[in-house]
């Protein structure tokens, strides 16, 4: 079995970190840990240096490029330090169940299989991945209520999909997964012109201009411990604009969205960030 690597990526959330390296830092299956650290503005680094092992790396980047280029960053040293392996990405709010569970995910990825993903429990829900979209239905989810029904009908797999040991999907989760190395440099890493979210979706996408296969592994569970905490008003639209960009720059450059579609789009990305200011001007 290929040797396998770990990589998180840290901004000023050290503790949650932390923990998950407390927890996983004596699985044998696992031969190297990368934390990037992305220039954190609180104490994170100090707190992350006193877990520094041989096992464990952490890397200081002095400027944050954005979550893609944190991966990037772990990735291409674990390759450059292990060679051909296997590399999880994880947040660091995961809980994993079982350290021979990262064995059977390392076992699926062969042939045609380039990433494998276990079932996300989080929030009393189970994320196990989703259908491509297209630049209309990308529009579609940036209106509320429609979106929520869009996606529960058709974004989602039926329950049946996942009845098998494996099935395959369009796009996994971002916060869990692993990959082939040789398939991550075959598409040339993460896309860091994002600089947060949208990563899974262009991830996939390239992937399958390589003909390379995405699974849920369903005999494998990891629990998405992220907290329910309500940002900040100006904090949460600060949020929204970067994802709506990133929306964007997605639809635009891997869904070859037209100027109608790109208009749409747009139209939608204004309408939905005004539903947002008025909801937290009600809120204050």
């Amino acid at each position: 079995m290929k040797k396998l690597g770990f990589v998180i990526v840290n901004y000023n959330d050290a503790n949650t970190t932390i923990r998950l390296l407390n927890q996983i830092k004596d699985y044998k299956n696992i031969d190297q840990i990368i934390v990037v650290d992305n220039n954190s503005t609180d104490d994170s680094v100090k707190k992350l240096k006193k877990l520094k092992s041989k096992k464990i790396k952490i890397i200081e980047n002095k400027e944050n490029k954005g979550y893609a280029s944190g991966l990037n960053t772990g990735a291409k040293y674990l390759i450059q330090t292990l060679g051909e392996c296997n590399i999880i990405f994880s947040n660091s709010d995961i809980i994993i169940k079982n350290e021979k569970d990262l064995d059977t995910l390392s076992s699926d990825i062969k042939g045609d299989i380039s990433v494998s993903s276990p079932v996300i429990e989080e929030h009393n829900n189970l994320n196990r991945g989703w259908k491509k979209t297209t630049p209309l239905t990308e529009s579609l989810l940036n209106l509320p209520y429609i979106s929520r029904y869009f996606k529960k009908k058709k974004l989602y797999y039926k329950d049946n999909h996942y009845k098998e040991d494996i099935s395959y999907v369009d796009v996994v989760s971002g916060c869990f997964f692993m990959v082939d190395s040789s398939a991550l440099q075959e598409i040339n890493y993460f896309d860091e012109n994002t600089f947060l979210y949208y990563e899974e979706l262009i991830f996939s996408k390239k992937l399958e201009e390589k003909n390379k296969k995405l699974i849920v592994d369903n005999r494998v569970h990891v629990i998405h411990d992220h907290s329910v905490t309500i940002d900040k008003n100006v904090k949460r639209i600060n949020k929204y604009k970067i994802l709506k960009a990133s929306q964007r720059y997605y639809v635009k450059n891997y869904l070859k969205g037209n100027l109608l579609e790109m208009t749409l789009l747009y139209l939608t990305n204004k309408l939905s960030l005004f539903i947002l200011y008025i909801r937290c001007l009600g809120r204050r």
